[in-house]
């Protein structure tokens, strides 16, 4: 991976001091003098490690411009800065950038360009070092700098002033941002969020449980500052986190409306789940072909490895699929899992129905486990030309009436298959009960018929 990680260190903050000094114990570092820019604009002494570049600056992050130009060859910019809030002990990492008028640096409207993948990393790392009194958050897009050069992000220390001279909590952001030196900053999967609050704990939960990644987030109070929905605000939103994806908290039809209109495309929390780790042009074909996941589709484990110019849509058997989900619904499930790239579900995506996408093999295979499941509920179960033929010895209500057994507990002990006595005739089980004959098609049509044994 070309480019360096440019740390910047704002001696404005005193987080951020605390933070650099911890940068500066962590790792080995060479010492480089810089003359070609004032000490106080990142020039002076300069530290540099493999991959890492860290620049000194004595103005707030949030006022610098550019600063992407004091560092050599940068392909991603942490500045390490302070969190203040009522928040308590907290570690947190957010992009840059305002939605409506520009009240704490950068310009209205306008936005950093974020990196995504890099920010979820980081989150990751600041979950693994952070002490035990400290917790790990997301924060939606605030404030400058808008201006950076290179993809950007703040990674913070809060929320008091004890937090920021605290060496434990600035060592943790220290080695959670030095492991960024090999990180790219974009990944394919990432999307915008619009909605919610300051701190975003449904972005955090994508980030947390898919593989998605997050850019830029309009929150409540910033969507409102924005006032009337602007495209251009919206559209640049968009490019500068390279998505073409977004997830809307709560009702905004407007704002939603807008999105759409401008090409992008509104999903859900279920999509970005259920999507996760199968390839996209996997996620379209089975959406044209079967359903949408908002209505039900789901992933089989082949779907990972793409493949589905091979698979056929297949109507699963319902009601063989029915008997067999009766007997061991968990092992259905698993099996179909298993075996299509994509299925049908109903009743909220808790149960199997309607089509699927599977290739020959795997339909065999499905096949193969739903008769031999029927195996533990019937004695004699078979499988011929198209069908599953299986045999039962049931009690026959009908046949106990006509050897005069009148309705109670004496129906309950015959089927349990316990004998009788009716006006003193001695009434065997076997009598009353008979062998039943059931036939599932492949298609899911069943046939009954029964026969005495």
């Amino acid at each position: 991976m070309t480019g360096t990680l440019g740390i910047v260190v704002s001696r404005a903050d005193a987080a951020s001091v605390t933070i650099g000094e911890q940068l500066r114990e962590c790792i080995d570092w060479e010492r480089i003098t810089d003359d070609s820019r004032p000490d106080g604009a990142g020039g002076g002494t300069v530290y540099r490690a493999p991959g890492i570049e860290l620049r000194e600056f004595d103005e707030l992050h949030l006022d610098l411009t550019n600063v992407a130009k004091a560092f050599t060859d940068p392909r991603l910019v942490a500045f390490v800065s302070k969190h203040a809030g009522d928040t308590g002990r907290l570690l947190t990492a957010h992009h840059t950038g305002n939605f409506g008028p520009a009240e704490a640096g950068g310009e209205d409207g306008e936005f950093a360009t974020a990196c995504p993948n890099a920010h979820s990393e980081v989150l990751a790392s600041l979950a693994e070092y952070a002490p035990a009194n400290y917790e790990v958050g997301m924060e939606c897009t605030h404030h400058g700098p808008t201006a950076v050069g290179v993809p950007s992000m703040f990674v913070e220390l809060g929320s008091s002033e004890s937090e920021w001279s605290d060496p434990a909590g600035a060592r943790a952001v220290a080695r959670a941002v030095i492991d960024l030196r090999d990180v790219a900053p974009r990944r394919e999967r990432q999307l915008v969020g619009f909605g919610g609050g300051h701190y975003v704990p449904r972005f955090e939960r994508i980030v947390g449980k898919t593989d998605w990644a997050v850019g830029h987030i309009g929150a409540d109070w910033a969507l409102d500052a924005m006032g009337s929905v602007d495209e251009d605000v919206l559209r640049r939103a968009f490019e500068r986190s390279g998505a073409n994806r977004a997830l809307v908290e709560g009702e905004r039809p407007e704002l939603e409306r807008t999105v759409e209109r401008l090409g992008y495309e509104l999903v859900g929390e279920t999509w970005l789940r259920e999507t996760t780790g199968v390839p996209l042009d996997v996620v379209a074909e089975a959406e044209e072909r079967l359903t949408t996941i908002e209505q039900g589709l789901r992933f089989g484990a082949p779907a990972t490895e793409g493949g589905i110019e091979d698979a056929e849509r297949w109507r699963l058997p319902g009601d063989l699929l029915a008997e067999a989900e009766g007997i061991d619904a968990a092992a259905v499930r698993e099996t179909v899992e298993h075996r299509a790239l994509a299925f049908e579900t109903e009743q909220s995506g808790t149960r199997i129905g309607g089509r699927a996408l599977v290739n020959e093999a795997g339909r065999e295979a499905i096949l193969d486990a739903l008769v031999a499941l029927l195996g533990e509920k019937y004695h004699d179960v078979e499988r011929e030309d198209g069908r599953v033929v299986v045999h039962e010895t049931a009690f026959s209500p009908e046949r106990a009436h006509e050897m005069g057994v009148p309705e109670g507990p004496a129906f309950g002990r015959l089927a349990d298959g316990e004998s009788v006595t009716v006006d003193g005739r001695a009434i065997d089980p076997e009598i009353v009960h008979v062998e039943c004959e059931r036939r599932f098609s492949f298609d899911g049509c069943v046939e009954r018929k029964g026969k005495d044994k």
